[in-house]
């Protein structure tokens, strides 16, 4: 039996060949004679760099003749009035960005894997940017690999194929390329590219794997130049769309004193007490810069966060610092700390329709927000009302345990007790750390009696507050303090934000929470502080 072999498989779009898919100052050397088993059509290049010394060899002081060498190549073949490229050692760095299709691998991987024999998978969440590979010791299904499909993108799966592709290959693995073994020869590989291309034009992954590609990351570097053209008109339209933000692009203690600077355009002494889209202007127009002419400027100007000796505190691109949701060509693509992700249409319909009817117009006692910290807006709602306890900066962890805060604010509602968390931002990683706080408490107060004595102790002048406790008869309410229009519900809610909080809401449920999300408006005077809200 012949031995098998590994092939990294790519297709190109179709109006790339092996005439523009290479870089222009690609080394590779076009073979036009002495390649016996090449396919008809096809076409060869070789990396033949010459041998050298390896850098240890010296840094050790080895004596012995030692030489390494680096050979490649790829093999263009001509499929169906398309092309695809095989590739051979590190050639493929030698391929342009944007010649190739980048889902070619994944899917044609999710149409051909047998969905009970899945080994490895890549993942990332956007909300927090983590990044994961989870592998199974033995053929699993996709339960196992604990795959939200709902709040992860799936980057690369490894598994064997169904029965009906076994003849052709036994495991696959998909990511921006394809990679299988096959033991065919030269001759026959012509016709396993064909049947690669037909199961990637297939949709039995829609069956297969429901729901797994509601969020995808854009790769294709045309389109990304598209979106990041849409991302410079929308910031130079003066004022920017209430969809474009400007947000410290990180968890952030905002009771520290801090103060933000920009930079990239040289030195300036303005300074603002927090970050919007109108202190970056205000920088640029202070150095004489009306618009931005190429988005790359957005990548070389940067956020400063200072301390009040000029300390820098932390630093961050204005790219990686946007948060923008757009629509082209009638699907919707999000913008979220320097990455794009194409978000299914259906996708946010089923968000809106989930989340809408939890969003209230009106509450009984959270006011609008005339204070600058967090903090200080608790303790003016305390004030107003002596029914109302904060709870801010409390702790009801057991001993020895990472502190778990009950809430910012608590008092009975609607024959609950109410469990209010206050949040000043927008920020989908903020507002990701305010929805699980709101889980955790409930689950600590319900499952640990210790946690349920110290929140007795702080509320402890209040004993009609205490068969509520007792009970575990709660209500969770997430306060966000925001200029954003509370017509929109959800949609006022950047699109990993809403994933986040969907996620919460079915969790409270299933403890039989009630939950609710209101906005509090943030009637703070911007202009005065040269600032807006985004």
């Amino acid at each position: 039996m012949a031995k098998s072999r590994g092939f990294s498989i790519y297709l190109l779009k179709s109006t790339f060949s092996n005439e523009n898919a290479l870089k222009e100052d690609h080394s590779l050397e076009l073979l036009s004679e002495g390649v016996i088993n090449l396919p008809d059509g096809a076409f060869m290049y070789i990396a033949d760099r010459p041998s050298s010394v390896p850098w240890w060899k010296n840094y050790w002081g080895v004596q012995k003749d030692l030489y390494q060498m680096q050979k490649g190549a790829l093999v263009f073949l001509p499929i169906n009035n398309r092309w695809v490229v095989l590739t051979f050692g590190m050639t493929y760095h030698q391929l342009n960005d944007n010649c190739y299709e980048y889902d070619f691998g994944l899917r044609t991987t999710l149409n051909a894997l047998d969905p009970k024999k899945i080994k490895s998978t890549d993942i990332l969440q956007p909300e927090n940017a983590k990044r994961q590979r989870v592998q199974s010791p033995t053929a699993s299904e996709l339960n196992f690999f604990d795959l939200r499909s709902d709040e992860t993108i799936l980057k690369k799966m490894t598994g064997a194929v169904k029965d009906e592709y076994a003849d052709l290959f036994k495991n696959i693995t998909g990511g921006n390329s394809l990679k299988v073994s096959s033991n065919l020869q030269a001759d026959e590989i012509s016709d396993l590219c064909i049947n690669l291309v037909e199961i990637y034009e297939k949709d039995d992954y829609k069956t297969t794997f429901p729901e797994l590609q509601n969020i995808v990351p854009v790769k294709d570097p045309a389109l990304l130049d598209l979106l990041k053209n849409n991302l410079k008109e929308a910031f130079n339209r003066n004022p920017a769309p209430v969809e474009l933000v400007l947000a410290i692009p990180d968890l952030f203690d905002y009771s520290t004193d801090y103060k933000i600077k920009f930079s990239g355009e040289g030195r300036s002494n303005l300074e603002f007490t927090d970050v919007y889209i109108k202190g970056y202007r205000e920088y640029l127009l202070d150095k004489g810069i009306e618009e931005v002419e190429d988005v790359e400027e957005f990548n070389t100007h940067k956020l400063r966060i200072l301390d009040d000796n000029e300390i820098l505190i932390k630093e961050y691109s204005i790219y990686k610092s946007f948060l923008f949701d757009c629509e082209i060509q009638g699907k919707t693509y999000h913008l979220c700390e320097g990455e794009w992700y194409l978000i299914e249409t259906d996708f946010i319909i089923n968000l809106s329709t989930e989340l809408d009817p939890i969003f209230i117009d009106n509450h009984s006692f959270l006011h609008q927000c005339e204070d600058k910290r967090e903090d200080d807006y608790n303790v003016s709602v305390k004030n107003s009302n002596a029914n109302i306890i904060c709870l801010d900066k409390k702790s009801i962890s057991p001993n020895g345990q990472y502190q778990v805060e009950p809430c910012d604010l608590i008092y009975l509602n609607n024959n609950y007790l109410e469990l209010a968390h206050i949040k000043i931002s927008t920020r989908s990683s903020t507002l990701s750390h305010l929805f699980n706080q709101g889980v955790n408490s409930v689950q600590l107060l319900r499952s640990n009696d210790q946690a349920k004595d110290k929140l007795k102790e702080l509320i402890a002048d209040e004993a009609i507050i205490l068969p509520f406790i007792d009970e575990g008869k709660y209500s969770v309410t997430y306060g966000i303090i925001t200029k954003n229009d509370k017509a929109k519900k959800s949609k006022s809610l950047p699109i990993f934000s809403r994933i986040s909080l969907l996620r919460t809401v079915n969790e409270l449920k299933t403890m039989n929470i009630p939950v609710s999300v209101y906005y509090i408006l943030d009637n703070v005077d911007r202009k005065n502080l040269n600032q807006e809200e985004d």
